[in-house]
């Protein structure tokens, strides 16, 4: 009965969450919660890295698999999963997920601008950059467009200070901002996404 109860709490719990995101299918949010075996073969490669009983030195790993396993983002559900795996209490998931702006605590777009606003970066005009990235978006940093293409989030030092301001854009950086640039990469991610339906 109370997994049956669980099982409820969790789906009412995504449904709030995937309703301000039309554009996601509900079917694979409610396979969430479990890794695939596939999956489950990478999450022990990883464990077996580290001595026994140290299984909580693969959180950081484990966290990215989940995160890129589950819609790229971690989910309440999905943490208390981790640490069911690693055989650890969910609070010390949830203390790394927050700590580190890499996980993301609830759903975000298909694009992820992750803009630098750190000292160099500002001196540059960082937060000019956020704020036309959110003018042209409609959203602040932390926000998703309504679509679900597109979230604005703020990030620390990203290490490429001396092409500022800068952001990252999935696995690579984009440099030398200017308002030009900004619009050449919405562009560009509109027009990738229209030619992946």
């Amino acid at each position: 009965m109370e997994e049956i109860w669980r099982f409820e709490n969790v789906l009412i719990k995504l449904h709030f969450q995937i309703s301000k995101f039309p554009n996601f299918q509900i079917s694979k949010l409610i396979c969430m919660v479990r890794f695939s075996e596939e999956q489950l073969t990478e999450f022990k490669r990883l464990v077996a890295r580290y001595p026994d009983g140290k299984q909580k030195s693969a959180l950081l790993p484990v966290l990215h698999l989940a995160q890129d396993s589950f819609g790229g983002w971690l989910s309440a559900e999905t943490m208390d999963y981790v640490a069911e795996l690693l055989q650890i209490a969910p609070i010390e998931v949830y203390e790394v997920a927050i700590f580190y702006s890499m996980y993301n605590l609830k759903p975000v777009g298909k694009y992820m601008f992750e803009v630098c606003q750190t000292g160099p970066c500002m001196l540059r005009g960082s937060d000019d950059i956020i704020a036309y990235i959110g003018e042209k978006l409609g959203i602040k940093p932390g926000e998703t467009t309504q679509d679900g293409m597109f979230t604005l989030k703020t990030v620390e030092c990203l290490g490429a200070c001396g092409y500022a301001p800068m952001m990252q854009l999935g696995k690579h950086y984009r440099e030398h901002l200017t308002k030009e640039k900004v619009d050449a990469i919405i562009d560009e991610c509109r027009k990738t996404a229209a030619n992946l339906n």
